[in-house]
This record gives C-alpha cells, structure tokens and sequence, in this order.
C-alpha cells in the first residue's frame, strides 16, 4: 500500500471488537487515551459472540474451590508447557475483572438460590464456570461490552481490515494501514496498536470458528517482526454437530463442553460409554483427551461420528437453548435423541509473544486474547480459560499502554511499504491442513501438507479482504506445520502418532517462530524478553 485515502490519528489502535479488544478500548478510554477500535466485519461477528460455555473464574462462593485449585486445573491441562507466574497471575485477577464486566452491564444467570449459577467443564476439578442465557454468555458479554462502548462514545469503525503497521524511527509500530469493504485505502496512525483479532480456525476445512477466524493479526504481528510460540497446539473440540450429509466440512456448530458437564455421556454406535476408563474423569477430561478418544473411537469402528446422550440432562432445552436450536434446525431432538458429534478445529493455545500484561517484543505492539499467546494455555486450554484471559489481559493492555506513551516517540509521516504476499488458494490450504495437521499428525503427514501448500502459494497483494485473509492463512499453515514438524513428540492437542510419547526434553519448550528477510517462517527454541 503506497499511500491512504484517508488518514486519522490516535493513541491507541485496537484491532477487534471482542472480549479483549472492547474491554482494552474501554479500560483506554477510562484512562483519558484516544482509541479507536477497527474490525473487518460487523462489530458482533468475531469468536466472542459465538463462546457458549461460559467464564472460568474462583470468586470465592463455592466451597472447597480456590484459585489455588483452579491454577493447578490449567496447568494440569496444559500439559507442562504453561508459564506458571502468567497462569497464576492471570487466574487472581480474575474476580475483579469479572466485577469490572458486571458493573458494564454483563448478566449472568442465577441459580434457585440466587447465587451465580455454575458449571463444570472438561478439566475442571469444580463447578467454577458462570454463564450467561444458559450457553450463550459470548452473546451476552458482546453485548455488554458493545453498549459500554457506545456510551462511552469509543469510536468504533467496521468494515475496515488491518493490512499492515506504520513503523517508526525505533523500529517499533506505529498505526495501521487498512483497507475499507471497498477497496480504499486509509491510515490510522498511532504510538500503539493491540491486536485483537481472534484465532486461525480458518486453517481447517472444519471449524467451530466464525468465517473472521482467518488469523490475519497474528500474520500482521509476524510481518511487524514479532515472534509467535506455540503454533503447533491448536486445540480440536471434541464435540461439534456432525450433520450426515454435509462432508465434514465448514463453519459447525458447537455443542457446549457443559451438556458433559450436566450429565451427558459419549457413546459410540453400538452405545457404549468409551470415555469411562480412557482418564478419571471420562467425559469431563480435558480437550486433547476427549478429542483424541474419538478419533480413536471412529477409526475402530468406520462410523462418521460419535453420539453424546444429553437425554438425561434436566431439562436440556431450557438449559442448552443454542445447542438445542443447533440440533432442531438438523433435525435432531436433544430432548429424545442422542446428539451426532465430531471434533474440529476450535481454539489455537499459541499466539503472538506476549507478556501477561499484552506487551510484545516489538514497542508499541500488544495482543491480547487468542491471537496472544501470554503462556496461560500451554500445550492445551482449560475450557473456559479463554474469555477470562480476554478480560484480564485486556484490562492490564491498556493500562501498559498508557503508561508506555508517557515516553514520547517519533512517528514517522510515510506511508506503509508496499509488500508482495504469498498467496494459496484457500481449499488447497484446508485441505492440507485437516489431512496433515489435524488431531493425529506424523512427518509424512506433515511433509506432505507442507509441499501442497508450497506448491499452491504465488505472489499476490492485498487487493481486497480476501487477498489478505488468504495470505495470511498461507503464511500460517507454513508456521504451523514447521512448528509441528519440529516438536517430535505427542503433548496436548498436539498429538504425533509418529512419536506417540510426551518427550520430557521438551519439558516446558515452547517453540517460537519468527521470519526471515525472505518472509519465511524459522522455528527456534530461543525465547525472546517482551518490550520493556
């Protein structure tokens, strides 16, 4: 991009209107910053609004639970690649930020006594996780926040797709160059930006993820010069509506780690329970597990899917209005039948290199959320960890920022450099990347979605949204497939059917990935300090 149809300033660009940008602008704008928030689509069309199961939090009701216990869950889960200070961090900030979202208007339902009713998902040791209109507290915390927003007259612009940073003297970020639904170009210059742009579930032929799960901030933060960790981790959920008939493929609707959490059980096609001596804790063990045991399960027996029997959940409909919409508009009764389910690609662990206050190596760049990887997740997440990481993280983000900009900086006047992409056609890179780097990988698997996706990948620029979200699913599948390659062992959602084994030398290894001058991804193990 050579030069901008229009041009503004600001003291802070958030890229997302999500749970972790929203809560960022507004914790900004409380603290007298000029913010604006961009988005690609509507300002409701990110992951948050899609999140059913709920906020993971310890707020000091439920007997025999703790953030102590809630710690020791994720990093459990985890799977030894957490970075325990950010993870036990992150957890005790948890009460007041859940205080913060219900003084901007977020409701939680309430159990017959009152108090916050409660969940349990997959993982968790208690029933610890709040929830909003029985499985759709994204909707309700999307709402909250947008409103909060308005109010607060934060100035919100949609249809607007980040293409590139501005960079400054210092080498760090410097604003955004964006391209509008029509193709105009604009620049919003600014001392910094936080990405907030949700995950890659776009990689995969089948996702849970909205069609903006396409991974572009965290291609953008790469191009910038900041690392990413953790690449390889992408966590399948295990439970997703599997509609006969449809190929697999596609958006899917999720069916909540929660009905498990009420009482569902898996069975295959015979109906037997195959989760009961697989871990302790059956259909409540963590994603990786449950994921994984399908998998297994569908090979043996050739069946499509697996079934998860909610028909002894009390009163399914009423609790699981979503998942029951889901299933009614497939034909499906949850009240009488049980529910066809398959996993699919849901959450990406890794991210951009962050601190656990969103600070990037690169000045003037932060994430937070999922395109962030803050080390609270590790090799696998703790359900319900996600929307909480947004809450605290983003909260923590702006009050860096502010105190970062007490430090004055040259911004520059030009424009952002004009690049070439690498581009892939979209399917071939789904394609490669569901047969190569789906739940059970090995090297020929690997190898060989490598060279699909390199053979398919020409030079192309950011003509439209399309250009750019397919350059950056391109440059995510080289990142996430090397990483992959590189970590010879099974560990979390990352499972090697080739080295079946956790590898204890990749104890707490986490695996970054950076670019070199020709724009290719490096994998190394040499963890970069953050911007001081």
């Amino acid at each position: 991009m050579s030069g901008g149809a229009w041009e503004a300033a600001a003291d802070l660009v958030v890229v997302g209107s999500g749970i972790a940008g929203l809560t960022a602008a507004l914790g900004a704008a409380e603290l007298g910053l000029r913010v604006v928030v961009v988005t690609k689509d509507a300002a409701d069309a990110g992951a948050t609004t899609w999140a059913q199961g709920g906020v993971a939090v310890v707020l000091g009701d439920v007997p025999g639970d703790s953030v102590e216990t809630h710690v020791a869950d994720t990093i459990t889960t985890g799977a030894g690649l957490c970075d325990a200070a950010a993870v036990a961090s992150i957890l005790a900030d948890g009460p007041a930020a859940v205080t913060r979202l219900r003084a901007r208007g977020a409701t939680f339902d309430r159990a017959r006594t009152g108090a916050l009713a409660r969940t349990r998902e997959g993982g968790h040791s208690a029933f610890r996780v709040i929830r909003a209109g029985g499985d759709a507290t994204g909707a309700e915390i999307e709402r909250a926040l947008l409103g909060a927003a308005r109010e607060r007259g934060v100035a919100l612009l949609t249809g607007q797709l980040a293409v590139d940073t501005l960079r400054a003297d210092d080498g760090g970020v410097a604003g955004l160059a964006l391209l509008d639904d029509a193709g105009r170009a604009g620049l919003l210059r600014a001392p910094a930006v936080l990405l907030a742009t949700g995950g890659y579930g776009q990689l995969y032929a089948s996702t849970t993820n909205p069609a903006t799960a396409t991974g572009d901030g965290l291609a953008l933060a790469l191009r910038a010069g900041a690392p990413a960790a953790d690449l390889e981790f992408v966590q399948f959920h295990p439970t997703v509506l599997h509609v006969p008939g449809a190929g697999g493929t596609g958006v899917r609707p999720l069916v909540t780690e929660a009905v498990r959490g009420e009482g569902g059980v898996l069975r295959d096609r015979t109906g037997a329970r195959f989760m009961v001596g697989v871990h302790p804790l059956a259909e409540l063990a963590p994603r990786d597990v449950v994921a994984a045991a399908i998998t297994r399960r569908l090979a043996e027996t050739g069946a499509e899917c697996v079934w998860l029997d909610a028909t002894g959940v009390e009163d399914v409909a009423r609790r699981f209005p979503t998942v029951t919409a889901s299933c009614r508009a497939a034909g499906i009764d949850p009240v009488r039948e049980p529910i066809p389910v398959t996993p699919a690609a849901h959450y990406a662990c890794g991210g951009v290199l962050t601190d656990a206050a969103g600070r990037t190596p690169v000045r003037g760049l932060y994430a937070a959320g999922e395109v962030a990887r803050t080390g609270l997740h590790g090799a696998n997440r703790l359900a319900s960890n996600s929307l909480l990481e947004g809450l605290v993280v983003g909260a923590r983000a702006a009050h860096a920022v502010a105190a970062e900009l007490a430090v004055p900086r040259s911004l520059p006047s030009g424009a952002a450099p004009a690049r070439v992409l690498a581009v892939a056609d979209r399917p071939v890179v789904q394609r490669a990347m569901s047969a190569g780097a789906g739940i059970g990988r090995d090297a020929a698997g690997l190898a060989a979605a490598s060279d699909a996706v390199e053979a398919a990948t020409g030079p192309g620029t950011a003509g439209d949204r399309a250009d750019v979200e397919d350059a950056a699913l391109t440059l995510l599948a080289a990142a996430v497939l090397a990483a992959a390659g590189t970590r010879t062992e099974t560990r979390g959602c990352h499972v090697r059917t080739d080295h079946p084994e956790r590898d204890d030398a990749w104890q707490r290894a986490s695996l970054i990935v950076t670019l070199d001058n020709a724009g290719r991804p490096v994998v190394s193990t040499n963890l970069p300090a953050v911007a001081a």
